[in-house]
């Protein structure tokens, strides 16, 4: 055999040494080693919604869920809103209602939200617009006690169905101011008014003809603002409001100060009356009729303008003159002595209640400040220095005034 060198087995066994050698590293390689290298291969091949990582968690489910999440939100306010401003109701006695021709439902949501605050008045508007579909009509409506703007609107879509007739009598007024006012009211059906008088006799009432001197019912109507059904009778419309005056009237009357000067209700009626009219300050009513009480004890006349200017009638254009004081009529209590022969206008109850319950005074003469109201004294020389600051004070004021 020959001696040659075998190279190419030694290549092999050389190769082969390396690859056991090779071999022999790769066994001893680490298992966290191989892990990671599987978790980094495997990593590398998944996509991001694997839920071992939670990389990504179905970001559109979740952006899903917000938007209904928003939306009962939304729905939930709105319904709450809605709620709270049509049927929140608010404190306020049974009451009338007037609405105006040209006035909008609109407007009166307008009107209702500036005085009771709604909870969202463009969601009322918003009701109307799309739930009211009959327009709104002028008259007087009756508002419901604690109403809810939702029971306002039902009573208002009653429309044409509403026919209340508004009759407002003034304190101080008088019984022909009553008839006219009657007259002109088309609302009101005549049956007893011929002009500036009534038909006692065929109006029916239980008042004593001396309380009624040739059928003058003045004084016998209590002055306030009522509500009549449309086509009442100015029959019916008197009857009643004779019936609040008489009642007023007896019950003072019942319950009347001792040691008054009035012999019959019919003369505290007279005296309520020019109370009424000799002053508007509710808080010197007392006080005007303990002046007029103290006179009619001592005698006095009464000497009361009021008086004199019904007395003219048509003839008082504005100013009383001195032939007026000097003229003997019935009315003239500069000129008589007592009470006028009938009331002289239409008192309040608040004056019923004064002539019969007048303040405890020494008071004998009252005039008038000029700057509201009455300076009261006790003698003629006060008085008249009253006077003379009444005068000064008016001066001033038409010097002011330049």
């Amino acid at each position: 055999m020959s001696d040659k060198p075998q190279q190419p087995n030694q290549l092999n066994q050389n190769t082969s040494n390396t690859d056991n050698s090779n071999n022999q590293n790769n066994n001893n390689q680490s298992p966290i080693d191989s892990a990671t290298d599987t978790s980094l291969m495997n990593r590398s091949q998944r996509n991001f919604s694997d839920k071992v990582t939670g990389r990504q968690k179905s970001p559109k489910k979740y952006r899903g869920l917000a938007i209904i999440g928003f939306i009962v939100l939304v729905l939930g306010w709105l319904v709450f809103a809605f709620y709270n401003t049509l049927y929140s109701t608010i404190e306020q006695p049974k009451k009338m209602m007037t609405v105006e021709k040209g006035q909008t439902y609109y407007g009166l949501i307008d009107e209702w939200d500036k005085k009771q605050k709604m909870f969202v008045a463009p969601l009322a508007k918003l009701y109307v617009k799309t739930r009211i579909k009959t327009p709104l009509h002028s008259g007087v409506y009756q508002i419901p006690a604690n109403p809810s703007f939702a029971q306002l609107l039902s009573v208002l879509q009653q429309g044409e169905k509403v026919a209340f007739v508004k009759v407002q009598i003034i304190e101080g007024k008088t019984a022909k101011d009553l008839y006219a006012h009657l007259s002109a009211n088309k609302g009101i059906k005549n049956d007893v008014i011929d002009g500036t008088r009534v038909d006692a006799a065929k109006l029916g009432l239980s008042i004593p003809d001396a309380y009624t001197p040739n059928g003058n019912l003045e004084g016998w109507f209590a002055p306030d603002t009522y509500y009549f059904n449309e086509g009442t009778s100015d029959k019916k419309v008197l009857t009643d409001l004779f019936k609040r005056q008489y009642d007023t009237l007896m019950e003072n009357w019942n319950n009347r100060q001792v040691g008054l000067p009035y012999t019959t209700p019919y003369e505290a009626l007279i005296m309520a009356s020019i109370v009424e009219k000799e002053t508007s300050v509710a808080s010197e009513r007392g006080e005007v009729a303990g002046v007029f009480v103290n006179r009619l004890k001592k005698n006095m006349r009464l000497q009361t303008d009021p008086t004199v200017i019904y007395g003219m009638g048509e003839r008082y254009d504005g100013n009383i003159r001195k032939s007026d004081l000097l003229e003997p009529t019935p009315y003239n209590t500069y000129q008589i002595d007592g009470l006028p022969p009938t009331p002289i206008a239409l008192p309040s109850a608040d004056s019923i209640k004064a002539a019969l319950h007048p303040n405890n005074t020494d008071s004998l003469y009252f005039v008038a400040t000029g700057n509201g109201g009455h300076k009261f004294t006790s003698n003629l020389a006060d008085h008249n220095q009253a006077v003379q600051d009444y005068l000064r004070t008016l001066r001033e004021k038409r010097a002011q005034a330049k």
